[in-house]
């Protein structure tokens, strides 16, 4: 994997490539919200050698600071769309974990026709009829809950609210120790993405996938209603949907294998 920068007016923004063959499909692996690239190692380490892959660092996240909060989820699929015209990446997998999910969602509602396919991760719908009004008021306001609450605390729920196995819990808390003595920035970034997450409902887009898609949830999933949401977004639009045993919202490293091998048998379908 080669590291990389593409350069905004905001800041800039750290991503690793691998380039195997032009003409092959290339795998783009989106980190949740306060996670980094590293999040999905296990997918990298698996599927490097057999088709192009591409990871990132969000803005305002790991490597990608300082950056400029000015920005929104629009903001966000342009760059990523930048970069693939700059890589000359035509045709992409998008596989969006939690908040890289709605990005990938955001993706296909701006380039329809340039999505491959999609596969969500422990995220959920972006369309404005599977909230409700009070659940849009308290995204906006989430900022001050995450600085209210002591370090220890937001690091422990960060990860073992997110993961049941040793290993995902493990590899969290090595991410969240990128913010360690920096709560006002963890916090930021955490509640601005929610604010971006709530600002994205309120235009009340379409957010159709037109694309192959696959959902992908955790069984043991604990994030919000994140196991609701799935079972809607699945009933709702006919996406297949996986559900991972023993697994919570980082599905793919509480259980890399099966997600893997899932997400390898879906490129396979439709490549």
């Amino acid at each position: 994997m080669t590291e990389k920068i593409h350069k905004t007016q905001l800041g800039d923004i750290h991503y690793w490539i691998n380039i195997l063959n032009k003409d092959s499909v290339t795998l783009v692996f989106l980190p949740g919200l306060t996670a980094d690239h590293r999040l999905f190692e296990k997918q990298i380490e698996y599927f490097e050698n057999k088709f192009n892959v591409f990871v990132w660092d969000a803005p305002a996240h790991a490597s990608s600071w300082p950056f400029k909060f000015d920005f929104d989820l629009m903001d966000k699929a342009k760059w990523l769309n930048e970069i693939f015209e700059k890589e000359e990446i035509n045709y992409p997998v998008i596989i969006g974990q939690s908040m890289g999910g709605y990005v990938g969602q955001t993706f296909a509602e701006l380039f329809p026709q340039k999505l491959k396919g999609f596969v969500s991760i422990d995220s959920a719908p972006l369309q404005r009829n599977y909230v409700t009004a009070l659940e849009i008021w308290l995204l906006k306001r989430m900022e001050g809950v995450y600085y209210y609450y002591p370090w220890k605390w937001l690091l422990k729920s960060g990860t073992k609210g997110v993961s049941v196995t040793d290993y995902g819990r493990n590899l969290m808390h090595k991410i969240m120790m990128t913010y360690d003595g920096d709560k006002k920035r963890y916090s930021k970034i955490s509640g601005h993405g929610m604010k971006m997450l709530a600002e994205a409902m309120e235009k009340n887009l379409p957010y159709k996938i037109n694309c192959p898609a696959l959902l992908i949830c955790g069984e043991k999933d604990m994030a919000g209603s994140c196991i609701r949401y799935n079972k809607a977004w699945h009933k709702n639009s006919n996406i297949p949907i996986e559900w991972i045993k023993d697994a919570g919202h980082n599905s793919n490293t509480d259980k890399p294998e099966i997600v893997n091998a899932l997400i390898e048998k879906f490129v396979g379908e439709i490549n």
